[in-house]
């Protein structure tokens, strides 16, 4: 492939999709090219989870890295290498499918996983930012007080659940969960439009999720008093902070009533944030089946993918059923079975009695 081949060609989509059909099936021969160029196969969609429009736009980002500086022994082009990576993300399928529908061998496909989500993962700086200027503040805080009119809210946190292979070693049972799987838990912090605005894609399946906040940068970051009087929301699993305020266990007045409606409200974005993530990437729901630091990588690339799918308008995975919508989650009150005490020391709980004040007299 030449240098700068998508680069020439993004605008001409026809020309690049013709590319991508013959070179990306060459070695399959599974398939005519009839059958490939047919709608009944050959659904782009459906297979990659992505507009080609998009896959182009990203391939432009990281073309340069994924070319070799040869062409010697049929080196793979990048473009094939994006849509191998692609197929895996979007199935969660073992490499030995992946690689078996894009005509490599099996450590071929591992390799251009690997090498593949290490470049998206170089722009983690571009695609995945945490607001830090009081004009990106506002526009944030807006965008949150337009969901149930909570104020002062830079974004909701939580972990996810990523299942992994063992990743052997003295400390393999560190990433056993409670549930008693492998994997490791993911923090995210979501912005009202689903973006991952931080992510925390390191700790063991057995690490609380407090902890994980309280050993992150955004953490020391609120302690330092950089974001003033504005404050992240998360569930009762999280320990009730100046910058991060949780639900009332045993609410009583109408003021605690309605300030927990409109927390439940505004930080049902961060589990919409999940389903939308794992169901536009289903590794991230099956598991994924790689070394632990590539495990890693791979669900970084995959939050960097999903907040490009988000900033270019990408029609969203269909619905998963599996997927709690909001009244169930009003209805249980996402109160944690680890909770914290809901007696927080006066300093701590202040900020949160202002707020309900302030919901008691709308």
């Amino acid at each position: 492939m030449e240098s700068g081949f998508v680069k020439a060609q993004s605008d001409n989509l026809p020309k690049v999709d013709a590319f991508i059909v013959n070179e990306f099936y060459r070695n399959n021969a599974n398939y005519s090219s009839a059958e490939i160029r047919g709608d009944k196969i050959y659904r782009f969609f459906p297979k990659y989870r992505l507009s080609k429009s998009t896959v182009i736009y990203l391939l432009e980002k990281i073309e340069h890295i994924l070319e070799f500086s040869d062409n010697r022994n049929n080196s793979i082009p990048p473009i094939n290498q994006l849509l191998i990576a692609l197929r895996y993300y979007a199935t969660g399928n073992h490499l030995l499918a992946v690689a078996d529908m894009g005509g490599t061998s099996l450590a071929t496909s591992s390799r251009i996983v690997k090498r593949v989500s290490q470049a998206i993962v170089s722009l983690r700086r571009e695609f995945i930012i945490f607001p830090d200027t009081n004009r990106d503040q506002d526009r944030v805080k807006i965008d949150f007080y337009d969901i149930a009119r909570f104020p002062n809210v830079l974004g909701c946190i939580d972990c996810t659940h990523v299942k992994i292979q063992s990743p052997g070693g003295d400390d393999a049972e560190l990433f056993r969960n409670r549930k008693g799987y492998m994997s490791i838990n993911v923090q995210t912090i979501a912005s009202a439009k689903l973006l991952v605005q931080d992510v925390v894609a390191r700790w063991p399946g057995s690490t609380h999720d407090s902890a994980i906040y309280q050993n992150s940068y955004i953490y020391r970051k609120f302690e330092r008093g950089e974001y003033g009087d504005s404050h992240l929301l998360g569930d009762s699993g999280y320990p009730l902070k100046p910058h991060l305020l949780t639900p009332y266990l045993n609410p009583t007045t109408s003021g605690e009533r309605k300030y927990n409606e409109a927390h439940i409200r505004t930080r049902n974005v961060v589990e919409r944030q999940y389903g939308v993530l794992k169901r536009r990437f289903p590794v991230l729901a099956v598991g994924i089946r790689l070394a632990l630091n590539n495990a890693i990588n791979v669900i970084i690339a995959c939050c960097i993918f999903h907040n490009i799918c988000i900033l270019r308008n990408e029609q969203q995975p269909v619905n998963n059923d599996d997927v709690p919508n909001l009244e169930e989650l009003i209805a249980r009150g996402q109160i944690n079975n680890m909770a914290f005490s809901d007696r927080p020391s006066l300093s701590y709980g202040f900020r949160r009695n202002q707020i309900t004040q302030y919901f008691d007299n709308l």
